[in-house]
């Protein structure tokens, strides 16, 4: 582990600790080995990313959490997986990769395979007493006794006498929603706001910079609040401590996107001296680590720490106590559904380089969504692009993706220069286009598939163990998905091979290639050729992509028959409510008008009763967002 020594100039007020149930057993004399299990305390916030001052930023008020990192440890390259809420906490939770899980989409809900378990089973198992206070938020379903207490009155106090606890604690003052929450009295003051290279310089962008900052530094001093509670019991010396943030911040480009800004979150740790046998040669008080981890690793590290060896079938690393593990070369991040618009992303970062692979490259980061576009920053922004009053950096995100991005984190923090198509860099390029690969491959990643079709394929069982069964053609899924979306002038051929496969999921993908070919204006004419061929496909997924090829790219006949198809099957009475989703996501690209949605358009059913709660706002929000195009057509 590459570690090294801090030094700081600030003054630090709080100090915390690390442990066990002091009751539990007799302690032991100082410097020998600790006989009892320590304590476990993690501390989150939501939608901050490593904005804090013992992160080296100067404009960031938070004393409590530099005072935790001087007596811990930081973790300078730690990624939360997914830049979203739900899948990261499924990755916390499960100690699996989502994609893995079929549990990637935000706000799903998936079973878990028999073979695994989640945290905090295995912590009760062991004795703790874990509780939870008090966001859950897994695209899993749980055992109703998965914690002993899981509310906002969850706390260590409630315990047994003598019992070791796994305590969470998750702040909200930090979320997206409160860094747009007006009135709003200001602290920090906007004009002293850095504006990424990728935000227009406005000021409603510098309000709601200014104002982030403000509610991290409240979120500082709720963080306080919990570890003077530590303190105040006399638990700091017997209780390791983690701080952490679930993903970036909630502003635009960082919430939900796969870049630093999304998936770079703050971690510290602080282990407690009598607990130093535990960590030895892994950990310095005051020390920083530039090992790469994300939340994969965290439920490998807390078993590993309390004695247990971690399941094989993780597949995070432990990265503390006696079974920790080597540095890796690589951490990886997806992006997936994001609330009611699809897309599917998969990120790999080394030391130095990061590389994102877009597998929809024909839809722009910042399609339309109801939640985000709520923030004032997003708002003029996306009007400042209409009105072409942004540079290119800025222009980039309301733009069709590119393929395959590669960025220099040294030279390029804010990611935004693209060396894909730089020669001296093309060895780089396919050694990360490689470890994506053999990562998803490797994970048996779910994402090639519709979200419905992998639900309607995994039947009563888990989508996890349709992943891991010879019915998941995983390689012909990856070949012609890579094959679709990273196009190479005159490939249509080869392409084509495929469109009679047997796997609806690979003709899905070959019909996603057609639509990319005819937005780029490569072989158009033979694509919408294809596309038209494919309008009768079995598979209602692939019929919503070869009927948007039409509608967008084709003739005046073509577009009359694929929007009557598109709002035939966005009625999930007429397929589902996932294959509804897809058609209306195809239709926002189509703007169609009044008369082609219909009538009866507004009267579409909006829930399912036989899905989970967590799936009801999507069609809602994509035909509220549909019926606006319509009325702002002159």
């Amino acid at each position: 582990m590459r570690m090294g020594r801090r030094t700081s100039s600030w003054h630090f007020v709080v100090v915390c600790g690390l442990a066990a149930a002091c009751c539990l057993l007799a302690t032991t004399e100082c410097g020998a080995q600790s006989t009892f299990k320590p304590n476990i305390l993690w501390v989150t916030s939501e939608d901050n990313g490593p904005q804090l001052g013992c992160y080296g930023d100067a404009f960031a008020d938070t004393p409590n959490i530099d005072a935790l990192a001087a007596k811990g440890m930081i973790y300078k390259n730690c990624w939360s997986n997914a830049p979203v809420c739900a899948p990261a906490r499924t990755t916390l939770i499960s100690g699996l990769y989502p994609t893995s899980l079929g549990a990637q989409h935000m706000r799903s809900q998936v079973g878990l395979p028999p073979v695994a378990k989640l945290y905090p089973q295995y912590f009760r198992e062991l004795g703790y007493y874990c509780t939870n206070n008090s966001k859950e938020d897994y695209n899993l379903d749980t055992p109703k006794d998965l914690w002993n207490d899981s509310s906002n009155q969850a706390h260590w106090r409630n315990r047994q006498a003598g019992q070791p606890f796994f305590a969470v604690f998750n702040f909200t003052i930090s979320h997206e929603s409160k860094l747009r929450t007006r009135p709003h009295r200001a602290v920090h003051n906007a004009d002293e706001v850095t504006v990424p290279a990728y935000h227009p310089d406005t000021p409603e962008v510098r309000q709601d910079w200014a104002q982030y900052y403000d509610r991290v530094s409240e979120m500082d001093q709720q963080v306080g609040q919990i570890l003077s509670q530590l303190d105040e019991d006399g638990l700091a010396d017997e209780t390791i401590v983690f701080y952490y943030g679930d993903h970036g911040s909630g502003m635009p480009r960082g919430k939900r996107w796969l870049y630093q800004s999304g998936l770079h979150v703050p971690l510290i740790v602080h282990v407690p001296s009598r607990f130093a046998d535990l960590v030895q040669n892994q950990y310095e008080a005051g020390g920083e680590s530039n090992r790469l981890v994300s939340f994969v690793d965290l439920m490998p590290t807390v078993l590993s720490l309390a004695g247990k060896e971690p399941p094989e079938y993780l597949h995070g690393k432990a990265f503390l106590g006696p079974f920790a593990t080597q540095d890796p070369d690589y951490i990886y991040g997806f992006r997936d559904r994001m609330d009611e618009r699809y897309d599917m992303s998969r990120a790999v970062r080394d030391e130095r380089y990061m590389y994102i692979r877009n597998f929809y490259p024909q839809r722009p980061q910042g399609a339309y969504l109801d939640y985000m576009f709520q923030t004032p920053t997003t708002q003029v922004w996306k009007r400042m692009f209409d009105a072409n009053q942004l540079n290119d950096a800025q222009r980039a995100f309301w733009l069709p993706k590119p393929s395959e991005e590669l960025f220099d984190l040294q030279e390029d923090p804010y990611q935004i220069k693209n060396l894909a198509d730089s020669p001296k860099h093309a060895d780089v390029l396919s050694r990360m286009r490689n470890a994506t690969r053999e990562w998803m491959e490797e994970v048996k990643d779910l994402g090639f598939l519709p979200e419905g079709e992998m639900l309607e394929r995994a039947g009563d069982a888990s989508p996890y163990e349709l992943g891991h069964s010879p019915e998941y053609p995983l390689q012909d899924l990856y070949t012609v998905a890579d094959l679709a979306s990273r196009t190479i002038q005159g490939d249509l051929a080869a392409l084509l091979s495929h469109r009679l496969h047997k796997d609806s999921g690979v003709r899905f993908w070959v019909a996603n290639g057609l639509l990319i070919r005819a937005q780029r204006d490569q072989s158009r004419t033979e694509a919408l050729s294809a596309a038209r061929g494919m309008t009768t496909d079995p598979s209602p997924y692939v019929r919503c992509i070869a009927n948007e090829t039409l509608a967008r790219f084709g003739k005046p006949a073509d577009r009359e028959v694929a929007m009557q198809q598109l709002v035939f099957m966005a009625d999930p009475r007429n397929s589902n409510t996932f294959v509804a989703m897809t058609a209306m996501n195809s239709l926002d690209w189509c703007e169609p008008t009044s008369e082609e949605l219909g009538k009866d358009f507004a009267n579409i059913p909006t829930r399912n009763a036989q899905l989970s709660q967590r799936y009801d706002s999507y069609i809602l929000n994509l035909m509220n967002r549909l019926q606006s195009i319509t009325s702002e057509q002159p």
